[in-house]
């Protein structure tokens, strides 16, 4: 039997599109969407696609970025090799060795990124880090002439690692790049389709938005036209099942369930959408676990704060490796979370969201 979430993921994941470059998701997610939702789009690229139910409002926003970390084609120099800027927050210690596609208007353009090689490193440099400014991208070029000319590759080129979408040996591990936030697109995809022949007093906004990966820009242009009465931010939580992470670094295991999130850099979430949801899981014993990131945001620091406020919470799944071209997730924890946001927006009418915009 075909499984559409499955290849909806796969399609996702190996599809290319860095913070400015989304057109590619872009168009995969209107193909699933226009049947029977309505399609519009805010100015920086943005895609909102609109399911409306038994009522106008409450107007519910679910916002899955479509950007991936990547590059950009810096500087191409005489001898053929590139250099990068990046798109998004990198950790340069998974860079070395990996391979790259240039994806220009003439067509891809493969390479692999390198650096001095160790043999040829004074000793006392060879233990240390290499930083992205002493790494290079190696097209196998003869010079920088042949690398612009020939293969056509011009300054702001994206730049994508190359990696294939893989089911593990464990059936429900999947292995691929992009989960950050691929798997946000495919919920409120998927979350979109169980709601096409379904009953909900609200209309639901399902939103990919650009460029979320330097600084959640496309979740504050697209909510002009979601305007929400209540968001929702799908992204991925740090999986804390890994060889030295201690509890308390990072709470989400990856097979336990759907994850929200307490609180991150940007935002605190609002109690009574939190404790609502919390309620629904409980009521349908989804499983559910609870994180909290320090640092950094999602779309809804963003959302949260258009117009007078938006209550909003960020749910996802833990995935291991994230921020780099190979992450790891756990089907059930997907499906989970899909059942939960599913069964959340059926009970979200207007009485009860506006509970939520109560401050006593």
């Amino acid at each position: 039997m075909a499984d559409a979430s499955l290849e909806l993921l796969k399609e996702l994941t190996e599809a290319s599109g860095i913070p400015g470059y989304e057109q590619e998701i872009y168009s995969i997610i209107r193909g699933h969407l226009e049947d029977f939702t309505t399609i519009e789009q805010d100015r920086l690229g943005s895609i909102v696609c609109i399911k409306k139910g038994s009522a106008e409002s409450p107007r519910i926003m679910l916002a899955g970025h479509m950007d991936e970390i990547g590059f950009i084609v810096k500087y191409v120099n005489d001898n053929g090799f590139i250099k990068l800027s990046p798109m998004g927050g990198w950790w340069d210690q998974v860079l070395l060795a990996q391979r790259m596609v240039i994806k220009t208007r003439n067509g891809d353009v493969p390479g692999v990124i390198g650096a001095k090689p160790p043999h040829i490193l004074p000793s006392d440099e060879r233990g240390k880090v290499v930083k992205l400014k002493d790494m290079y991208l190696d097209v196998g070029a003869t010079n920088g002439d042949q690398v612009k000319d020939e293969f056509g590759v011009q300054p702001g080129d994206p730049v994508i690692p190359e990696s294939r979408f893989t089911v593990l040996a464990n059936s429900k591990r999947y292995l691929t790049k992009a989960l950050d936030d691929r798997f946000g697109c495919a919920l409120f995809i998927d979350a979109l389709k169980s709601l096409r022949d379904a009953s909900h007093p609200n209309t639901v906004y399902g939103v990919g938005t650009v460029q979320e990966e330097v600084g959640l820009r496309g979740a504050r242009t697209s909510s002009w036209i979601a305007e929400p009465d209540v968001a929702f931010a799908f992204d991925t939580s740090i999986a804390g099942d890994l060889p030295g992470i201690k509890k308390d670094e990072a709470q989400s295991k990856l097979g336990e369930g759907a994850v929200i999130l307490i609180r991150d850099g940007s935002l605190v979430p609002n109690l009574g959408l939190r404790d609502f949801v919390v309620d629904v899981a409980k009521e349908l014993e989804i499983p559910l676990q609870y994180d909290l990131i320090e640092a950094g945001g999602t779309d809804a620091g963003a959302m949260h704060l258009h117009k007078a406020g938006v209550p909003s919470l960020v749910m996802g799944i833990g995935v291991r490796h994230i921020h780099s071209h190979a992450g790891i997730m756990d089907r059930d924890d997907y499906d989970n979370v899909l059942k939960l946001i599913v069964e959340v927006i059926k009970r979200l009418d207007a009485g009860t969201v506006a509970k939520f915009q109560r401050c006593v």
